[in-house]
């Protein structure tokens, strides 16, 4: 389907969120983009490991860092919260729940052995994945074609991949999110189409020179608009190669099991997410 089908059915469904907006632990959790509080049901990462680097990097153990980037400018108010992942340490698994959307601490309590994840595909009214997921070899939906990205993996080992410049033909993967537009390409900006982009929350996932998984997202009330944030992208010390939006607006949540926890709420029960898993 285009991508403006896809964007009009988004949005339409976004329309209804404000109905769903949660108590005051949500709206503070959308205004401070985190809440503290011990996970005893995941994976914890030891506190003893974390520790501020001279770069603005915050290690929070081998292979797992996490940093906080205010783009300025025109975004001043806007913070980007991204978890930067070595695939030597750490590998990833999609979860999928086809119709039966969880809240973010649920998902959390259902994935006892994650150290961190966010949500993935965008997803239609009856709260099923748009695009293709793999789960643990389990293919479900369709792939989009000539539009958007994905995140695979393949052989234990993930990949940020362009599905205009590399369609998906049935390969065999073990896991797969897809989303769209892809925001950089080749180190360069990928979207410059103004219509009908707003100002919205946003969940990106990205990999860098060095192979990195880049899990990106704008928790607060103050997101960004995609032309802005791919043209932002590239001229960060990310290092971003390749970077795709995942869902974004009401289903943006990030969930990160250090010593104490961050936890951005969503908006949204959401179907899908991407989770980073010890090797």
């Amino acid at each position: 389907m285009h991508f403006l089908t896809y964007w009009t059915a988004v949005t339409l469904r976004r329309l209804g969120w404000r109905k769903r907006l949660s108590p005051l632990i949500t709206i503070l959790s959308l205004v401070s983009g985190c809440t503290l509080g011990a996970q005893p049901t995941n994976t914890p990462i030891p506190s003893a490991t974390v520790e501020p680097s001279n770069n603005g990097w915050e290690v929070l153990a081998n292979g797992l860092e996490r940093r906080t980037i205010q783009p300025g400018g025109n975004n001043a108010l806007t913070q980007l919260v991204v978890l930067r992942v070595d695939p030597t340490f750490y590998t990833f698994r999609a979860h999928y729940r086809p119709g039966a959307p969880l809240s973010m601490p649920t998902w959390r309590d259902n994935l006892p052995g994650a150290v961190a994840f966010i949500n993935a595909n965008f997803f239609d009214t009856a709260r099923n994945a748009l695009g293709l997921l793999v789960a643990d070899s389990t293919v479900y939906g369709q792939t989009f074609a000539n539009m958007g990205g994905m995140l695979e993996v393949r052989n234990g080992y993930p990949r940020v991949r362009s599905l205009v410049n590399e369609p998906y033909y049935g390969e065999s993967l073990e896991q797969a999110v897809q989303g769209f537009p892809m925001l950089v390409l080749d180190g360069q900006q990928a979207f410059r189409n103004t219509q009908g982009d707003r100002v919205s929350r946003r969940t990106v996932v990205g990999q860098d020179t060095y192979g990195r998984i880049l899990l990106i997202t704008t928790p607060s009330l103050f997101g960004m608009r995609l032309v802005d944030l791919s043209a932002y992208l590239p001229t960060t010390d990310l290092n971003l190669v390749m970077a795709v939006n995942l869902d974004g607006g009401g289903s943006t949540l990030m969930w990160i099991g250090s010593q104490p926890a961050y936890e951005a709420y969503s908006l949204d029960p959401v179907p899908a997410v991407l989770a980073v898993y010890p090797r």
